[in-house]
């Protein structure tokens, strides 16, 4: 089943639909829109304009100027067939074409000017050489309407230039956007026949959140229960949650489980630059969803436009996103009767949500989406595998205990990967090296084709040894996965460790063994080389996030006590939610935590300098180590935890 989102039934509209029916026949006699007869009117202007100055006018008023001289002489050789005369000015026509002595190209029809001091016996001569003084001019001169519709031209084609680029920027819609007109909903479109609706079926590893919107399809499925015991079904469910856990897969499973309508758009898409078009948008999406009530209509990333409102005055750019939300809110509470409608909104961001979104008659339910456990990324490799042939050796439980963390949209990233990888080696089936090394990408990115030094080689080797050794050595730490120091990315080696069974709260033990484990590699570099380098970047980074946490979120520090000093949220501007003294205590108290889990870092590698120099000469030679072999060659034996079914 393909996850793609709905499509759209028209270009300039900002929501998708599926499963919506047919719309019933227009019936005859009824008022076309307004907007079809206008552009309808501009074309036929335009087209009447350019046809008749193309057939009336592009092969005539092109006759030369010749000199009364010339005319004289035509006139003396009898070629002269007719003139017309207004004043000294002549026109005429040749008999036979003459080359124009004062131009380019041959001419017939010609016109003069008599001079005024001429004493010549014109009329002799053109009575002579039996000449017709016609009473019309022979070129015909054009009209007072034509001239009006030739100068009023450029006019209408720049009205019909500016109709145009005003309702491609402004979506044609009424109000503030649509300039000219409204125009006409757009047909709903029909879901193609045979093809499959998503259903809770496509929806894997999120049980619990399932289990929650069960009471909406129901509700959908048997509303005359509900409303018999007077039950109401909440307006809205705000689906929380971080990118890719799967909130816009199970608002469409709640809309295909349900046999519903489902209406899908971004926040984003209702924002235009000029005020109301927003809210315009909004009445027309809940005026469609309740034609096919009940239906649901989706808004993802809702924070856009749902974001706390400020008192103060604002720019226009606020003041749209505000009318918009000022639209849901008020679709939502009821006064347009939208009974059977039923808002499901996304967000990453819940905590900063208005709230009068939030409250109840609005978004009542507040559903968290999380990061599947273990046996949520086997299902959800298991859906997303289905369609990949899979070689016997892929062991799908073994790969999910591999992905803590993961969400359903990076597993489905993997087995795509691992899909690519197999059709670049020309292979039928996906292995389940494919699968790991497509698991290295993901996680640490592509290997650098980049030639190092021997020396920068050997250290980068005694790096990541110390990282793996430690991790094997502390007590509880995470199982050391693998072991490379092929460049990936921005590192130049990795050391992959992951838990073996998933761990939702964290001892002080515990961290403190992951400070020791990111402080291996520097350490090992000033065990063996007696300095350090710039390579444990990332490790400090980790270490300080940590130790930060351990101590002014946490309480894991009797000298800031249990307290919550420095709030999550807080620590991009670190050191505006706490008193000077108190930062002073956390600077402190924090750097003692890292000291103390450095010198214990350098004092375990100076004890086993012989299992970290038997690292580094396996990764000089191989590159790469894999959890077995790593084990091995450190002399260590790990003990696997039984993971409770």
């Amino acid at each position: 089943m393909s996850d793609a989102a709905p499509p759209r039934k028209a270009p300039d509209q900002p929501w998708r639909t599926e499963g919506t029916p047919d719309e019933p026949p227009r019936k005859s006699g009824g008022r076309r829109p307004r907007g079809r007869w206008w552009s309808l009117l501009v074309t036929g202007v335009i087209v009447f304009l350019l046809a008749y100055i193309g057939l009336t006018y592009l092969d005539e008023g092109n006759e030369p100027t010749i000199s009364y001289t010339e005319f004289s002489r035509q006139v003396d050789d009898g070629n002269v067939s007719k003139i017309y005369s207004k004043g000294d000015a002549i026109q005429g026509e040749l008999k036979t074409a003459k080359d124009n002595p004062e131009g380019d190209g041959k001419y017939t029809k010609f016109k003069t000017q008599r001079p005024a001091f001429a004493d010549d016996e014109l009329w002799q001569e053109l009575s002579r050489n039996d000449v017709t003084v016609t009473a019309q001019p022979v070129v015909k001169q054009r009209g007072l309407l034509v001239n009006l519709l030739i100068s009023l031209a450029p006019l209408v084609i720049i009205v019909a230039l500016w109709l145009f680029i005003a309702r491609r920027f402004a979506g044609g819609r009424g109000g503030a956007g649509g300039m000219f007109g409204r125009k006409p909903p757009p047909k709903p479109v029909e879901l193609l026949p045979g093809k499959h609706r998503t259903t809770f079926a496509d929806v894997a590893g999120i049980d619990e959140v399932k289990g929650e919107l069960d009471d909406v399809v129901d509700f959908l499925e048997h509303p005359d229960a509900y409303r018999r015991m007077g039950a109401k079904m909440p307006r809205g469910v705000l689906l929380a949650g971080s990118p890719g856990t799967g909130k816009t897969l199970l608002a469409r499973a709640v809309a295909g489980e349900a046999g519903v309508p489902f209406f899908s758009a971004s926040a984003s898409e209702f924002i235009e630059m000029i005020v109301g078009v927003g809210a315009s948008r909004v009445r027309e999406l809940f005026a469609e969803a309740r034609k096919v009530a009940p239906s649901i209509i989706f808004i993802d990333e809702i924070d856009t436009i749902g974001r706390v409102r400020s008192g103060g005055a604002s720019v226009s750019g606020h003041d749209e996103r505000e009318q918009t939300l000022n639209q849901i809110l008020t679709e939502m509470d009821g006064f347009s009767g939208s009974e059977g409608v039923i808002v499901i909104a996304a967000t990453n961001r819940a905590d900063i949500l208005d709230p009068a979104l939030t409250r109840p008659g609005r978004f009542d339910r507040v559903v968290n989406v999380s990061p599947p456990d273990r046996r949520g990324r086997e299902a959800i490799l298991t859906i997303h595998t289905r369609d990949i042939p899979l070689a016997e050796d892929v062991d799908l439980i073994q790969l999910a205990r591999k992905t803590p963390g993961m969400t359903g949209a990076d597993l489905a990233n993997l087995a795509n990967e691992g899909a690519l990888l197999a059709v670049k080696r020309g292979q039928e089936q996906v292995t389940a090296a494919d699968l790991s090394e497509a698991l290295e990408k993901v996680q640490l990115g592509a290997e650098r084709t980049l030639v190092m030094p021997e020396e920068d080689r050997r250290r980068t080797a005694f790096h990541e040894s110390g990282h793996a050794l430690l991790g094997m050595l502390q007590p509880g730490a995470d199982p050391v996965r693998k072991i490379t120091i092929v460049p990936r990315g921005r590192a130049l080696g990795v050391t992959m460790s992951t838990p073996e069974v998933e761990r939702y709260a964290h001892s002080e033990e515990y961290l403190r063994g992951r400070i020791i484990g990111a402080l291996g590699g520097m350490a090992a570099e000033d065990v063996v080389y007696g300095v350090v380098t710039t390579g444990a970047e990332n490790d400090l980074e980790q270490v300080t996030n940590i130790a930060r946490g351990m101590v002014a979120r946490w309480g894991m520090s009797e000298r800031v006590g249990r307290l919550s000093a420095l709030p999550s949220d807080a620590q991009q501007a670190y050191g505006l939610s706490a008193a000077p003294q108190t930062l002073d205590v956390i600077d402190s108290e924090m750097r003692r935590i890292v000291d103390d889990c450095y010198e214990e870092a350098l004092r375990k590698l100076r004890d086993h300098r012989g299992r970290l120099d038997a690292l580094a000469e396996a990764l000089l030679e191989h590159e790469t180590l894999e959890e077995a072999d790593a084990y091995r060659i450190a002399g260590i034996t790990r003990l696997k935890k039984e993971e409770a079914e």
